[in-house]
């Protein structure tokens, strides 16, 4: 069963807690951009932070959708206010509630498709949204082998590996790539887990994170070929069809 925006409300609180990595949001966004397109739909827009972070002059419009209605309200506000991008927009609900006749060049999931129970029935619904040539992009956690307390009090119903998410490939949409980002970060959370067994990162830590380790990892990640990370990217595109082979 979809469920209404009117019966979400969300659970976790690190949303605060991470919107000032900028170091982060600059490298993830450097990274899935040459597929984002022009007109962006994000799923699970949260307080705003990706969207004020990245959304600039190149996009012609920038949908978030949130399905807690109270945070929905507060984007709203704050778009009133200016505080947003003129081309950012958004609306209470889920990829369930939009018009069958709204596509864009990108359907993105900024750490959200974990906290979606039936992940692959999701992706199947944002697949009907996507231009021609266009994706839809995710980047979630990595690893189910880092999973924390952490991530059961934010809501996450799984971490990822790139297998899972290309397994989950909708139909009639194909892989177009998918990569691990955050190497030294693994390395971290890892050592955390062995060690610390912190139940939430600090501020001190989400600082000293993306202030020192998303560095280092912009320098390693080519290096060790994006095989393994703390995240995972996947990004798929509507198959060709035979008319478009062709012609190619």
């Amino acid at each position: 069963m979809t469920q209404s925006p009117s019966d979400y409300s969300y659970l976790g609180q690190e949303l605060s807690l991470f919107s000032h990595a900028l170091n982060w949001k600059r490298y993830w966004f450097k990274r899935i951009a040459p597929f984002m397109g022009r007109t962006v739909l994000e799923v699970g827009a949260g307080i705003g932070a990706n969207a004020g972070a990245v959304c600039d002059e190149r996009f012609v419009s920038w949908l978030g959708l949130e399905p807690d209605v109270r945070m929905a309200a507060d984007l709203r506000a704050q778009t009133t206010r200016g505080e947003f991008p003129s081309q950012c927009q958004f609306q209470a609900g889920t990829v369930a509630n939009l018009a069958s006749d709204s596509h864009y060049d990108s359907v993105i999931y900024i750490d959200v498709l974990e906290h979606i129970e039936d992940d692959a029935d999701e992706l199947r619904r944002a697949a009907a949204h996507v231009n021609p040539g266009g994706h839809i992009i995710v980047l979630s956690p990595a690893f189910q082998w880092l999973y924390t307390p952490f991530d059961t009090a934010i809501g996450h119903y799984r971490r990822y590996t790139r297998r899972m998410l290309e397994d989950i490939t909708p139909p009639g949409m194909r892989v177009r790539t998918s990569f691990y980002l955050d190497s030294i970060g693994l390395l971290a959370s890892l050592g955390n887990k062995l060690l610390l067994s912190s139940s939430q990162p600090t501020k001190k830590q989400i600082r000293f994170w993306d202030s020192y380790m998303i560095p280092l990892s912009r320098w390693a990640d080519p290096i060790v070929g994006s095989l393994f990370g703390r995240s995972v990217v996947c990004v798929w595109q509507p198959e060709l069809r035979r008319s478009e082979s062709a012609s190619n």
